[in-house]
């Protein structure tokens, strides 16, 4: 098309679509076409919930193991144009051919609002699809908690930065994410995305985690962060997660309910477009007892009036509809207020002052509030607002569109993929060292959970431990099975490690000399693990060639804890959730770290 074609086009459009002009103030921008939107294509913009690709990057008729619709119906029905991206692709330019058909469709539409695509963490090792997604064809690092571990501003900014230039390339432009809950509760089932128990850190790594993404100013090359979980998740009762029912209460017994807003004044320091409350519900303070989500004194009292937050405020997922979730039911997270019912609910929310419906796509109930005079119009254009004006913002209404194969080139570049294996390496925190390591290459090699073509590239891997030199055994933090899938994917229960686990390990370690590395999801108690007299490291997310790289010396090993390592579960029982390092006499304390 040639340059004389394209600037008549873009004028026409400007013509009949007057908010395209980009030399208009967005303001303005947003009020010419908050004034020709009917009152069904502002309800859509109230709801953000999953959306699947179709195979080859074509747009989806649906996924039936989460209960999502077609793409038309979202679209074009429904009216809606944010959406959080379920699963994995298997390259890059499938993405972003999926990403450019969709806003495609939105293009058709009458007014023709491009789509916002949002995604939960997907640069590391974790698969829950409630939480955060495999990495796939992007460069993968270590979870929040493993650049906890590096305490280094500039790594996590650093990371930021290739996130940001990687999501961008295929069309993905809100981060759900960071995570700055305290990781107080040694057994909370979500504190592998969070940058650990002590405030000051998450507050750090969290703002340069934000600027990494946003960039020095908001605009078209970034990616506008979602801060969560406000005011803060982590202290919940027994450590169960409100994500179900036996979990939704958060209690306070030390009183430290200010202590985990810190991390949250630090991103708003930085400039920090959206928030999200979480599921919990606070237990025996000033505040309402009901979900953060229906939360008035909170989400207004606190966070508008007192930090004068005025970006976009949306919900977690499913606050007012029950849903299925892997052939499961489950009840909407409607935590305090279950006896109302879902209009009641989206009602109090936005009373509350929140501006979407995270994982609701229930358009119906918001156009009947309207209808029936509970919720008025005026109310939706204030919301409406923030959320056009955050798509003019990051460019969308200028030019949704990626470059499919620029996609190819700049997702998972080599560059990008050796940043991401650097910072495993930096992660691996020794906690317990021994004359066996580090080892020199050749030594015979008996493995466990280890990758073997990456071991053998180390030494010469053995069948049995009488046979080896040494032994490196990789585990997982222990976990109790629940009832179903989904509950599974949160590991939850005892920070014990089973009796039959430590018999194994210690019949290995009366063989041969033995490293045992932990994947510290949450703080495994290592207490019978380190009395057998073995090397224990930890991660938060690193391949076998990083820890490799680290037990041989060719890697400096530079993780230190982000939290304690409690010495045992009595010790975690008798602590308090909201109060950091509070468990009595732990194995090892937060900063503990070794060097080979």
């Amino acid at each position: 098309m040639t340059t004389d074609t394209t600037t008549a086009t873009t004028a026409r459009a400007a013509s009949e679509r007057p908010w395209l002009d980009a030399e208009l103030p967005f303001d303005e921008r947003v009020e010419l076409l908050l004034g020709e939107m009917t009152v069904e294509e502002k309800a859509g913009l109230f709801f953000q919930t999953m959306i699947a690709m179709g195979a080859e990057g074509t747009l989806s008729d649906g996924d039936p193991a989460f209960g999502l619709p077609s793409t038309d119906e979202y679209v074009r029905e429904r009216h809606m144009t944010h959406f959080n991206l379920l699963g994995v692709g298997p390259t890059a330019g499938e993405i972003a051919r999926w990403h450019n058909r969709l806003q495609e469709l939105a293009a058709s539409t009458r007014l023709g609002i491009p789509v916002t695509i949002s995604t939960d963490p997907r640069h590391s090792f974790t698969e829950n699809p409630g939480t955060a997604m495999l990495s796939g064809p992007f460069s993968q690092w270590p979870d929040a908690l493993g650049l906890a571990a590096t305490r280094d501003e500039e790594l996590v900014r650093s990371f930021g930065d290739v996130a940001r230039r990687e999501y961008t390339a295929v069309g993905i432009r809100v981060a759900l994410h960071p995570q700055v809950d305290l990781a107080t509760e040694p057994r909370w089932a979500r504190q592998l995305q969070t940058f650990g128990e002590d405030a000051e850190l998450s507050a750090r790594l969290g703002a340069a985690y934000i600027r990494g993404f946003q960039g020095d100013t908001i605009g078209p090359d970034s990616v506008s962060a979602m801060v969560k979980h406000f005011p803060g998740g982590g202290p919940q009762k027994d450590g169960e997660d409100p994500h179900f029912a036996y979990g939704r209460e958060q209690v306070y017994p030390g009183d430290a309910f200010e202590l985990h807003l810190k991390p949250f004044e630090a991103a708003f320091e930085a400039g920090v477009r959206q928030v999200m409350p979480y599921y919990g519900m606070p237990v025996g303070t000033a505040y309402e007892e009901v979900g953060f989500g229906f939360n008035k004194s909170v989400l207004t009292g606190l966070l508008r009036e007192r930090f004068a937050f005025d970006g976009i405020v949306c919900t977690d997922w499913g606050l007012i509809t029950d849903s299925e979730i892997l052939g499961t039911p489950f009840p909407a997270r409607a935590w305090g207020v279950e006896h109302l019912t879902p209009a009641e609910r989206m009602a109090k929310i936005l009373d509350a002052g929140a501006d979407q419906f995270g994982g609701e796509r229930c358009t119906e109930i918001l156009l009947q509030l309207v209808a029936d005079g509970a919720v008025s119009e005026e109310r939706l254009d204030v919301s409406a607002r923030r959320l056009l004006r955050e798509k003019f913002v990051l460019g969308l209404f200028d030019d949704p569109y990626v470059d499919v194969d620029a996609a190819d080139r700049i997702v998972g570049s080599d560059a990008f993929r050796a940043a991401g294996e650097a910072a495993q390496r930096a992660s691996i925190a020794v906690l317990a060292a021994t004359d066996a390591v580090p080892f020199a290459p050749g030594l015979k090699l008996y493995v466990e959970g280890v990758d073997e073509d990456a071991a053998s590239a180390y030494g010469e891997l053995v069948a049995t431990p009488e046979d080896a030199d040494l032994a490196i055994l990789r585990l997982q933090a222990p976990h109790e099975e629940r009832g179903s899938a989904f509950e599974n994917f949160f590991h939850a229960g005892s920070l014990d490690f089973p009796a039959e686990v430590v018999a194994h390990v210690a019949e290995v370690a009366a063989a041969v000399p033995t490293v045992v590395d932990v994947f510290l999801d949450r703080p495994a108690i290592l207490t019978p693990i380190v009395e057998l007299g073995v090397a224990v490291t930890g991660n938060w997310g690193a391949s076998s060639a990083a820890l490799l790289d680290v037990l041989s010396g060719q890697a400096v090993a530079r993780g230190r804890l982000p939290f304690d390592l409690p010495r045992s579960m009595a010790a975690v029982e008798a602590s308090r959730p909201d109060v950091p390092f509070d468990t009595a006499d732990p194995l090892f304390r937060f900063g503990h770290g070794l060097e080979l």
